[in-house]
């Protein structure tokens, strides 16, 4: 078995990529879509979270025979029987509009006293050897109204446990010590650490 050094990050989010390459067992590098020719739009028509990053790790797998990983994170919610959960980056149509989904998610949540959530991720590695997933998971509630500037989709809105702030109102560094796919990212890293030195 040959040691790993380097994987395809099957994103086109720079900034995703950059928090994968802080993350990763030394001597390992984080290779992009667009370094490789690859198109940013990957398929993503599984029913749950693991099988959308399944499904977009081996299709990059399949087209370049490199070790691939991929992420699909969504926002559980209890009152709303766990929506939108996979269709969070779509939440008010095909246009993954951020701003929409907020408001249709605040507009069903009206009147509803439990506002528990949880925001989920799952990161799929396919290699030779095959499928590795982990994930990572951040409890916390949806607030009434949209608050902080930071972040990105239904950060304004979600309150971690143990904070006052949104994840849109904490500095980055401190969303992403805590944050689901923080979570998710180290256990892979944890785990291809591991997966090296067996071999």
């Amino acid at each position: 078995m040959e040691r790993v050094n380097e994987i395809v990050l099957c994103s086109g989010n720079p900034g995703k990529i950059k928090e994968f390459e802080v993350l990763m067992p030394p001597g390992i590098r984080v290779r992009s879509l667009a370094e490789l020719g690859m198109p940013l739009d990957l398929p993503e028509t599984g029913n749950t979270l693991e099988a959308n990053a399944e499904q977009k790790a081996r299709y990059v797998f399949e087209r370049t025979g490199l070790p691939c990983m991929a992420d699909d994170t969504g926002l559980e919610v209890r009152a709303l029987g766990g929506a939108p959960g996979v269709l969070s980056a779509r939440y008010a149509g095909p246009a993954k509009d951020t701003v929409a989904n907020m408001a249709l998610l605040l507009s069903n949540m009206s009147g509803i006293a439990d506002r528990s959530a949880r925001f989920r991720t799952v990161i799929a590695y396919v290699d030779t050897q095959g499928l590795q997933l982990v994930e990572g998971e951040v409890k916390g509630m949806i607030i009434e109204a949209p608050r902080g500037s930071g972040g990105f989709g239904y950060d304004p809105v979600f309150l971690p446990e143990m904070s006052d702030l949104t994840f849109a109102e904490l500095p980055l560094e401190k969303k992403n010590a805590v944050s689901h796919r923080a979570q998710a990212m180290w256990r892979l890293a944890q785990w291809l650490d591991e997966h090296h030195r067996r071999r």
